[in-house]
């Protein structure tokens, strides 16, 4: 017990020690620079200026004066559609070789008899195998298991067959579409057009043409003497710098002496061309057969199938089989049936004493019947040879009093034709063929210059 008391007493007089400390600090006045810092404070710090409105105000979505609750850019949405998919295949190509057939290249591609049937189908259904030539392409589409898929046939003038073996098998023939050029020459006539034209690259086929277009205003043996000046421009259809076809004329011109004799052909191909002589309309001249051969011409000759020597009626136009055969001049269908060597035949009369005759042709179009008019350029048959001829060609003759005329030189159907020909831009196509023959050969000597540069 005592001991206790020792210890609380003890706490005591150290607790009086400290509170007696304590109260001489209080008593004791501070020196004067820690009595001065002592009452400095700091400012109070100024609340910044805001242009933010409370956000209170975004919630009146009525008030019109309040700021609009700014829009959350939204999750995109993406419409990813599936890309198409084909089952792989495997791909076989072919060219026909010298007395191979169709039948034969394509089983190297692993067909069965069965499917090479089917292709020889589905190809003849657009193309005649018959005509299959060394060098047409065959490209054959196989699935991996081995079926067929489709077979393309590359023929001429890059025309291609293809087949498609689906639940049904679809054909169809491909033509690409050519590229026309235009092609001009200004030259000097030599001792004959032939030669003329053959000397200047051009077509010499041209000579026959011009001929069977001035033939009956310009004796060419007779009036060209040499130096007569010959003017062309003609189109060509191109693919791949490949020419398609045969070059078709589009303008002429031919000066003898102080004479300007001009031709412009239609570019519809209609066959209708229009001779100008010194820039005044002579003529309109509708062609039977467009771009044909003239293979024969009015005269004696040795006949091609009896061997002696007669009198040819009219003038032949050696074509393909099928070409269209078109009406020289207006007129009314007088006959349309057959008629012994002439084969089949369609005559139109024009006029009381005037009438052509269209023979050997190898069909008639329907509803073509007698009595019926027809205009220059109008459809009237189609090439054949039927009859007595030793191959596909136009007879064309015109007959006048129902005796036979140089088809050539007969102006009768030439006035027909003009006075039929109601369009007053004949003029206007004879400025835009010399103005568009101008342009080329200026192109021409451009080119040539810059050769030689």
């Amino acid at each position: 017990m005592k001991l206790r008391y020792v210890v609380i007493a003890g706490a005591g007089t150290a607790l009086a020690v400290v509170l007696g400390f304590q109260a001489s600090w209080e008593t004791t006045p501070p020196p004067a620079s820690l009595a001065t810092a002592s009452v400095w404070q700091p400012s109070l710090l100024q609340k910044p200026a805001t242009s933010f409105q409370p956000l209170a105000t975004f919630a009146n979505a009525d008030n019109d004066t309040a700021p609009k609750r700014p829009e959350l850019p939204t999750r995109p949405v993406f419409n990813a559609a599936l890309l198409e998919t084909k089952p792989p295949t495997q791909v076989w190509s072919g060219t026909l070789s010298a007395g191979e057939t169709l039948d034969a290249l394509i089983s190297t591609a692993g067909l069965s008899a069965s499917d090479r049937a089917e292709v020889a189908l589905a190809l003849g259904a657009e193309y005649d195998l018959r005509k299959l030539k060394p060098g047409y392409d065959v490209e054959v589409e196989l699935s991996l298991s081995g079926s067929l898929k489709r077979v393309m046939l590359s023929v001429e003038a890059g025309v291609q067959i293809e087949a498609v073996f689906a639940d049904e098998i679809a054909t169809r023939k491909i033509i690409p579409a050519p590229d026309l050029v235009l092609n001009s020459a200004d030259t000097t006539v030599k001792s004959s057009i032939f030669a003329t034209l053959a000397s200047a690259g051009v077509p010499a086929r041209f000579a026959v043409d011009l001929s069977e277009m001035l033939g009956g205003t310009v004796d060419f043996r007779r009036d060209l003497k040499g130096g007569e000046r010959l003017q062309l421009m003609w189109r060509e259809a191109t693919l791949d710098g490949q020419r398609l076809g045969q070059p078709r004329l589009s303008f002429a011109a031919l000066t003898i002496e102080d004479t300007l004799y001009e031709i412009v052909w239609p570019v519809d191909d209609s066959g209708n061309a229009t001779i100008f002589v010194d820039g005044g309309l002579l003529r309109v001249f509708a062609q039977p057969v467009q771009g044909a051969r003239l293979s024969s011409v009015y005269g004696n000759r040795r006949h091609p199938v009896f061997g002696d020597v007669r009198m040819h009626t009219g003038v032949d136009f050696a074509a393909p089989r099928g070409t269209p055969v078109y009406a020289t001049a207006p007129g009314r269908i007088s006959y349309i049936g057959r008629r012994s060597g002439y084969g089949r035949v369609v005559e139109i009369a024009h006029g009381s004493d005037t009438q052509t005759r269209y023979a050997h042709l190898s069909a008639v179009p329907k509803g073509l019947a007698i009595g019926d008019r027809v205009a220059a350029g109008d459809k009237i048959g189609r090439v054949g040879a039927t009859g007595t001829a030793t191959g596909p060609n136009l007879h064309y003759e015109v007959r006048v009093n129902g005796h036979p005329t140089d088809p050539m030189s007969n102006d009768r159907l030439a006035k027909a034709a003009s006075k039929a020909d109601t369009n007053t831009g004949v003029l206007k196509r004879l400025q835009a063929s010399r103005a568009k023959f101008s342009v080329l050969q200026d192109q021409n000597v451009t080119a040539s210059t810059q050769e030689r540069l």
